[in-house]
């Protein structure tokens, strides 16, 4: 049987959506504790795995405050129809003038319905901050980009995220993976997806050859399990810290083909490795099942 991943209402380049059935597929079936995430991001994985605990973090505040609303009970399916429309409404009459009067309004009042517009309509579905804090990504130059099936669609994702919620226990925290790692119990199961290291990705605030070592030594000294998304090769090169940082842990791998950057040449192949402190069985690794796509992926 193959398994229907669903898509979240935030949009970022590098989500997991088509790797989440092999994600799910290496998680131990006795797993009892909390799905603790340090790079929380979109938020694809974890509403996918749906597990009873979870605790969901991310320097980005944006990313965190979206979600904590839903939690909340402030933004919900009829609010997020409500806004779009009217925003949407707008957009179309006043063209690329009203998404920059948005992103200026978010930048300075930092509202989590502003941040679902302009990562809606900003160009190709990236998330990318100045040094300053300030959302900088360019209008996707679609005056008509809210129009009602696809505003019927991002509702649809907000009551599904919202939903899932609801049933399970989810928490989610603004702070640094070295806190979420440090924080988590052995009986736990930290999944890291972290940027990846010389790779075209932006992050809330940086990523380098420190963070990457850092984020080695805190999983390294973690009791419990973790499972660790980074990328292997692609036809070009090889990540070097696969082999001086990583390769004493368990490397599984996968081709996949990402969508990153705005340029042609920066979306190519590349095969995705997934790292863990734990063996998995290969009658347990998901490799040829097909995956459905619930509320449409996209990019």
């Amino acid at each position: 049987m193959s398994f229907k991943v669903s898509v979240p209402p935030i949009k970022s380049q590098g989500i997991k959506t088509k790797l989440i059935p092999w994600i799910r597929s290496v998680i131990p079936s006795d797993f009892k504790g909390a799905w603790v995430e340090s790079f929380m991001g979109t938020g694809a994985v974890a509403f996918n795995v749906a597990p009873c605990r979870a605790v969901l973090c991310d320097t980005n505040p944006h990313l965190v405050n979206f979600y904590s609303a839903i939690a909340r009970g402030e933004i919900t399916p009829e609010v997020v129809n409500a806004y779009l429309v009217k925003e949407g409404a707008s957009l179309l009459e006043k063209g690329e003038d009203h998404y920059y009067f948005i992103r200026d309004r978010f930048n300075a009042e930092h509202s989590p319905l502003d941040f679902l517009f302009v990562n809606r309509s900003g160009f190709n579905g990236m998330i990318r901050f100045n040094r300053k804090g300030g959302f900088n990504i360019p209008f996707c130059r679609k005056p008509s980009r809210f129009a009602q099936a696809y505003v019927t669609k991002i509702t649809n994702q907000v009551a599904w995220v919202a939903k899932t919620i609801k049933a399970k226990d989810f928490s989610f925290k603004c702070q640094s993976f070295e806190e979420t790692i440090s924080q988590a119990a052995k009986d736990d199961i930290i999944y890291c997806d972290p940027p990846y290291i010389d790779r075209h990705v932006d992050y809330y605030n940086g990523w380098d050859a420190d963070h990457e070592k850092s984020l080695f030594e805190s999983l390294s000294d973690f009791q419990g399990k973790f499972i660790l998304s980074t990328w292997h090769h692609n036809d070009y090169r090889e990540n070097e810290y696969i082999k001086s940082l990583w390769s004493n842990f368990s490397i599984l791998t996968r081709e996949h083909f990402y969508h990153i950057g705005g340029k042609k040449k920066n979306r190519n192949p590349m095969v995705e490795a997934l790292v863990t402190n734990f063996t998995v069985s290969s009658k347990e690794i998901e490799v040829t099942r097909p995956v459905q796509f619930a509320l449409f992926e996209e990019r």
